[in-house]
């Protein structure tokens, strides 16, 4: 931990008056007004009126995925079946070009709720003869396989990966194939993590509750005590890695010992249902699937919570959130409800009343604006519903789900407050998020740096609250980040 003095900084949150900041073990120990505090072994960084605010949160990332996925084939700008294949088959005739041994053609991001055509095995299996071939959907639900990848991932699995025509794999079987696809070795995967950290801090982040599909805790421990130290960490439990993590005596919340503080174990995190994108969502009109029935739910999730786990329960549709919110009910268990996509008017109050964060993802929105009119016409106007949930005195968590949505807070702060991208008119402006609100959900409710604060923070040329309230929200989407630092350490400083 380095001790320091930040000269002339105006805290978010304030007047903006002028402010000197000392920083000593790694907290905030004193503030005055700027040019009274004295300098003495410590390093000074004048910051001539830049905005120091907390630093930023991503509370749902997979982060394995979205290191593999910066290194695969973008396909989400493919508007068809064809033009993805198409894509494909360009990186195709590039993965081999030495003889040595076959590679599977990766790529990431296609969203097939708009196009003309659907997906079809054939086109893969044209795209990449010889090679095995997938394409990894936006939401991360479903992967379209070429018949090559079907055969080689049903034998790593350990059954048959058996499909229609399509092609396409969904829910379970999507995840075992994007599974299995992040098993590359670890010094290969951990670089990738250690760019896509440097990626992340240089954006203001410092802190970010990873829901890797696979407790990265054991990775995460080797990544952190070898270097890779630029953020705070909590890592997720998946219900087949219930059992073990309570008898390792894992808690949510408890600190890895030799991180430096940096590790902890995370929430108890449960898929209930599918999502938009790949139409599986679980719809009170009867539409999509469940994973579980109540009475197995309420028995998964007391048992977690009886050993310390706090739950965070993935519910996209209103079926699905209504059950999500009757079983925090039953358990009598605080926790979070990740994604609460479209909601029934009736269970917006519960979320304030059981101590439910609504923890969402808003560029989602922004990406799933025309599927959702067409999937779900008529109900939109509780879809996403941020002012709807702030209004109701639920407490909002921002997240990105990268790779889902970039790793980027000032996107999802940008899509909570503008609902709006590339130009287009706001997508159901009433719904919009309070500036406040989105800036607390990505601060851990922090407003401003206080005396007693971690000096985890962030430092900007321009006030964001002022911005979200008065700039268009692409002033917000593309912020720029002077410096990051966590335990009053730079993570990323371009002054």
């Amino acid at each position: 931990m380095s001790d320091l003095l930040l000269r002339s900084v105006r805290r978010v949150g304030t007047s903006g008056a002028p402010s000197d900041v000392r920083i000593v073990d790694g907290r905030v120990t004193a503030i005055a007004p700027a040019g009274t505090l004295v300098a003495a072994d410590v390093e000074v960084v004048e910051a001539d009126g830049a905005w120091l605010g907390p630093g930023l949160v991503d509370h749902h990332v997979h982060f394995d995925q979205w290191a593999l996925v910066r290194r695969r084939v973008d396909v989400s700008g493919c508007d068809s079946a064809e033009a993805t294949a198409d894509l494909l088959a360009g990186a195709a005739r590039t993965a081999v070009p030495d003889g040595g041994p076959a590679a599977t053609i990766v790529g990431h991001g296609y969203r097939d709720g708009l196009w003309p055509r659907p997906a079809r095995r054939e086109l893969l299996d044209r795209a990449a003869p010889g090679l095995p071939a997938v394409v990894i959907s936006g939401d991360l639900h479903a992967v379209w396989c070429n018949a090559i990848a079907l055969e080689r991932f049903s034998a790593a699995v350990g059954r048959p990966l058996v499909t229609g025509d399509d092609g396409v794999l969904r829910e379970q079987d999507a995840f075992d194939v994007t599974a299995t696809l992040s098993r590359v070795p670890d010094d290969v995967l951990d670089g990738y993590v250690s760019d896509a950290v440097d990626a992340a801090t240089a954006r203001g982040v410092t802190r970010v509750v990873d829901l890797e599909m696979r407790s990265g805790l054991d990775r995460w421990t080797r990544r952190v005590r070898a270097g890779t130290d630029g953020l705070r960490v909590a890592c997720g439990v998946y219900p087949h890695e219930l059992e073990d993590a309570i008898a390792r005596g894992l808690r949510t919340g408890a600190v890895v010992d030799g991180t430096g503080g940096l590790l902890s174990t995370g929430p108890f995190k449960v898929i209930t249902d599918g999502s938009l994108g790949t139409r599986t969502a679980a719809m009170a009109s009867g539409d999509g699937v469940l994973a579980y029935a109540f009475d197995e739910l309420v028995a998964m999730v007391r048992r977690a919570v009886d050993a310390g786990l706090v739950p965070a329960v993935h519910a996209i549709g209103d079926r699905a959130n209504t059950l999500a919110l009757d079983v925090f009910e039953a358990v009598g268990a605080r926790g979070s409800i990740e994604h609460a996509q479209l909601l029934d008017g009736a269970d917006l109050d519960r979320f304030a009343r059981l101590g439910v964060a609504a923890s969402v993802q808003p560029e989602h929105a922004m990406d799933d604006r025309d599927i959702a009119d067409r999937h779900w016409a008529g109900e939109t106007d509780r879809a996403f519903p941020f002012a709807a949930l702030e209004r109701a005195g639920a407490e909002l968590r921002l997240g990105s789900d990268a790779p889902v949505a970039p790793l980027d807070p000032w996107v999802s702060m940008a899509a909570a407050v503008g609902r709006d991208r590339d130009g287009r008119e706001p997508w159901h402006p009433e719904q919009r998020m309070s500036a406040l609100a989105a800036w607390r959900g990505s601060t851990d409710g922090r407003v401003s740096v206080a005396v007693g604060d971690a000096a985890d923070l962030v430092l900007l040329p321009l006030d964001p609250l002022a911005v979200a309230v008065s700039e268009p929200s692409d002033v917000l989407r593309t912020m720029p980040v002077l410096a990051t630092a966590v335990a009053g350490r730079f993570t990323h400083r371009s002054v």
